[in-house]
């Protein structure tokens, strides 16, 4: 059996219990901008239809009572790190997928713990008892159906799927539920009268394959009951970004390399953290359509300061023509490079005695950080117009 873990409005739920005087209030946590978005909304705005990911400007239309908050992410992280800690007691084969939700394996821990009602339970309590914080838990014996399981009866809910229950559930469960089912793929599957995870049996998988490609045959399968994504406890993070919406829409250059340099400080930071090295750099830009474009380099030696970071990023944007405004800009690093092998030297971009003192500074501002707080200490140039 798996249990699929979910916290419940987990950002503005942290709010709550951070800020008492916010419980029972509706509590929507994102961008303060008229240009940002919802990261999260408390039960009670989600009842005047505010939900995740939408623009800040319609939620507070929808909720013009609404507690609007800035997301403080150094503090989710602490509580999510709290809370893994208690899946670990039930069983060593944790998967952590965001940091508000988490897959446990909990195969041949039933005789410690109690059947999977009983663990589901236990967890829940565990989480309330010690971090005062609601979950909800499904609990199948496949993945996708506990993370199904997991949302039909939110908040604080608890619903367990056993085999014997699966062909009912895949019947009854609604196609737009499935994990995997976007907007796009339901499109496509209502064409073919798919309504239910059910109705999928009555396709032929050389259908759905030539109609939705490898999805097809992974929807097929997970129509059957089969879904073979094992739990991984621990998942290697593959790249590290950092991206963010301009106040306003602006064709400065000057200011947009101010955000390039913002953004690569926090990538440089997340690099130092995973400690490897990024053989990829990717700049994104976002216009003012909403057209998004991305440039991408591999230089000759894999980066890691916020310098070298910053230069290859910038690099990219000064040999980019743009001819409307830009509206958002990141930075992100990739094919993580591991280990203590020597790097081959770059003979011709400066002296890389240069490279080993930005990586001092780079350690001493985290130094400086992790004992007073991020906003310690920063780049000056970073502060003006608009910088954070």
């Amino acid at each position: 059996m798996i249990l699929h873990i979910d916290m419940d409005a987990f950002y503005a739920s942290v709010e709550q219990l951070d800020q008492p005087d916010l419980r029972g209030k509706p509590v929507i946590v994102g961008g303060l901008s008229g240009r940002g978005v919802v990261s999260a909304a408390s039960y009670e705005a989600r009842r005047f239809g505010v939900r995740s990911a939408m623009p800040m400007f319609q939620a507070e239309r929808k909720c013009p009572d609404g507690v609007f908050v800035a997301p403080r992410r150094d503090r989710y992280l602490a509580v999510s790190k709290q809370i893994l800690s208690i899946f670990r007691e039930f069983s060593p084969i944790v998967e952590q997928v965001s940091i508000d939700e988490a897959y446990i394996d909990i195969s041949g821990c039933e005789t410690l713990f109690g059947d999977p009602a009983t663990i589901g339970a236990s967890i829940k309590q565990q989480v309330r008892d010690r971090v005062s914080l609601t979950c909800s838990v499904g609990a199948a014996p496949v993945r996708f159906a506990a993370k199904i399981a997991s949302d039909m009866e939110k908040p604080d809910g608890l619903v367990v799927i056993r085999q014997a229950d699966m062909a009912g559930f895949i019947r009854s469960v609604p196609i737009e539920k499935v994990p995997g089912v976007g907007r796009a793929t339901l499109e496509i599957v209502k064409q073919l009268n798919i309504q239910t995870l059910g109705d999928v049996q009555r396709i032929s998988k050389t259908v759905l394959t030539r109609k939705l490609g490898k999805y097809g045959e992974r929807l097929f399968e997970l129509s059957a009951g089969i879904d073979r994504t094992p739990v991984v406890p621990e998942h290697t993070a593959k790249s590290a970004g950092s991206e963010g919406t301009l106040a306003q829409d602006t064709s400065d250059r000057v200011l947009i390399q101010r955000h390039i340099l913002d953004h690569s400080d926090h990538v440089a930071q997340d690099l130092r953290k995973l400690g490897v090295k990024a053989g990829t750099i990717t700049l994104k830009i976002k216009h003012s359509d909403f057209k998004t474009v991305t440039r991408s380099v591999s230089p000759p030696v894999p980066v890691f300061s916020s310098e070298s970071i910053y230069k290859t990023a910038g690099g990219l944007f000064d040999a980019y023509p743009f001819q409307k405004p830009v509206r958002l800009v990141g930075v992100s690093a990739s094919n993580f490079k591991t280990g203590n092998r020597p790097f081959q030297g770059d003979l011709f971009n400066g002296d890389t005695r240069k490279n080993d003192q930005w990586e001092a500074i780079d350690h001493t501002v985290d130094m400086i950080c992790k004992k007073f707080g991020k906003p310690s200490v920063g780049r000056a140039s970073t502060l003006i117009d608009g910088g954070r």
